[in-house]
């Protein structure tokens, strides 16, 4: 027998099910992130606009209920996630921009 027959094949196969189990999971993670882009259009408004700004007064003032959540409004959660997804768009940019498979 062939042993480097042998080896390229096991080693073709290892990069076949993890590459296949990867995409798989990426094909789930891109279909959620398909199902958001109405959320993150709307989280960008919000801060965009100057709403968050007025919110954040007013839960500074203390009219906002102690009890209810409001993580959007910590100092900078909100404009932490917006820049993460801001990247994590010139990732993916770059990423299929520099793929040198069709």
């Amino acid at each position: 027998m062939d042993i480097n027959l042998i080896e390229r094949v096991r080693t073709m196969e290892e990069d076949f099910n993890e590459v296949r189990d990867i995409m798989n999971e990426l094909d789930v993670a891109i279909s959620k992130y398909e199902d958001i882009q109405e959320r993150i259009e709307h989280l960008f408004c919000y801060m965009e606009d100057g709403q968050f700004l007025k919110d954040f007064e007013a839960d500074e003032r203390g009219e906002l209920p102690k009890d209810m959540p409001r993580g959007v409004l910590s100092e900078d959660a909100l404009y932490d996630l917006l820049e993460e997804i801001t990247e994590m768009r010139s990732r993916l940019k770059a990423l299929v921009d520099s793929s040198s498979i069709v």
